[in-house]
């Protein structure tokens, strides 16, 4: 270990073999700190890897993790293999044995819409109590504004008895982790690197832009860096919500919204969402920004109403579900409807959509049979949700009266509407909230058609 972080110098680690010398250990093992620890291993940084999770800590050991693609697990196996990297439930350890530690733990949102911090007060006070004197710290996770020079300052430094800033560096760089991103994309986006001195700034803007090949923007006020990771979200939330206020528009006109918005875009200046209500990102980190508002005396309309109305979208959803089965002549009560994928990105495990946990409760709670199916989780892993399963496609679709298509998996995309006739009970309906088949196959087959804004079913 070096002597001392806050005095490095970006010539100290302008090549792999220099770069070796050093160890950065991650703590939480999500996807955004499974890609730091490939681009950080790739950089030629040695990576330990830390989660209480045994299961997470196995699936590194192996190269099998959720919501990553194959190519970027054959190479989380192969530094594995190469020794570079490697995973552990021991954070304590990790920690101080590292130079750089990068805290990676998500902020949980409570039923009351509320920041739950214990998570990262608990990750902070297992760094501090084994951080070594002249290690920096990076906090990588989307936090309220205030948190970071707050809470997790507060915290370190209690448990490790030293000063922030003097005897270990504390930087705050968050990047916000699309679905189905990897870590060559996070490589190519420019990133916020923010801290409160100017030598944990430097230490942590040397260290970044060793896998940041867009570089990094530099800023001496914590809270302004974590506001602008705020305002991304919102935005994404408040663009979201427009999208799904036009697919309303678009059902009741009679025009499909995925058509309508190729055209539109034909313009230069035009971007719009597609309408969703099972992005599990854009649920939680705008009431981290509402929750900072609400402390002031603000009441922000623009961001309040883009939730309220990306929460109603699940009851859309099962008006869109009720109005299909009607059309079949069938009632929702006692109706048998099949939930087809419920993984966060197409093609990819990760953790169970709670929007798709939140349909099927609702729909059972209205006398529906629901069960479910994803040809990416294992049926002990599918008896956890608490909800009937299905060990194949074949089985999800036999004498069921619906189908929702919640997760754009290939295998959904090849679905052969001829054998679903066969296979389901006829009248059926087939309701896609991904948009991955076309209406018009859908209706020439005999089904009842029905998606979100695409309102050109003729049944």
């Amino acid at each position: 270990m070096s002597s001392s972080m806050l005095n490095m110098k970006p010539e100290e680690i302008d090549t792999v073999e220099k770069r070796r010398k050093y160890t950065i250990s991650i703590v939480g093992c999500g996807q955004v700190g499974v890609l730091h620890a490939c681009l950080f291993a790739e950089a030629g940084f040695k990576v330990k890897c830390a989660d209480a999770d045994q299961t997470i800590v196995n699936s590194i050991l192996r190269g099998k993790m959720p919501l990553l693609k194959r190519e970027i697990e054959l190479e989380l196996k192969n530094y594995v293999k190469m020794g570079i990297l490697n995973a552990t439930t021991d954070a304590r350890t990790a920690v101080s044995q590292s130079d750089v530690t990068a805290i990676t733990i998500s902020v949980g949102i409570d039923e009351k819409k509320k920041a739950d911090y214990s998570n990262m007060e608990s990750a902070c006070k297992c760094v501090g109590s084994s951080l070594r004197r002249g290690s920096l710290v990076v906090v990588m996770s989307t936090v309220g504004v205030g948190v970071t020079q707050g809470l997790i300052k507060e915290v370190l430094e209690d448990t490790s008895g030293f000063k922030a800033g003097v005897d270990f560096g504390l930087a705050y760089s968050p990047i916000r982790v699309l679905d189905g991103q990897t870590p060559e994309t996070l490589a190519n986006r420019e990133r916020i690197v923010a801290a409160a001195d100017k030598n944990s700034l430097n230490a942590a803007s040397t260290i970044l832009q060793t896998i940041a090949k867009d570089g990094v923007k530099r800023t001496g006020s914590v809270k302004t860096a974590e506001a602008a990771t705020l305002f991304e979200a919102v935005q994404r939330d408040v663009n979201v919500a427009l999208a799904n206020e036009l697919a309303l528009f678009c059902e009741k006109v009679g025009v499909d919204y995925l058509e309508t918005l190729k055209l539109a875009k034909i313009g230069n200046h035009f971007e719009l969402s597609t309408p969703t209500f099972a992005d599990e990102k854009i649920h939680e980190e705008p009431y981290l920004f509402l929750e900072d508002a609400e402390n002031l005396n603000l009441r922000l309309r623009t961001p309040t109403i883009a939730r309220e109305i990306n929460e109603e979208v699940v009851k859309h959803a099962i008006n869109l579900t009720k109005d299909a089965l009607r059309n079949c002549a069938k009632p929702l009560r006692r109706a048998r409807i099949s939930l087809l994928g419920i993984s966060q990105v197409p093609n990819t495990k990760g953790t169970p959509k709670k929007t798709v946990k939140e349909l099927a409760k609702m729909l059972e709670a209205r006398g529906a049979k629901v069960s479910l199916y994803d040809p990416y989780f294992s049926s002990n892993e599918m008896a956890e949700m608490q909800h009937a399963f299905n060990k194949n496609l074949a089985e999800a679709l036999e004498g069921v009266d619906c189908v929702l298509i919640m997760t754009g998996h290939d295998q959904f995309r090849r679905l052969n509407l001829k054998r679903l006739k066969v296979m389901m009970k006829m009248p059926a309906a087939i309701v896609d909230f991904e948009g991955i088949v076309e209406p018009d196959k859908v209706e020439k087959e005999g089904f009842i058609y029905r998606g979100l804004g695409r309102g050109v079913w003729t049944k």
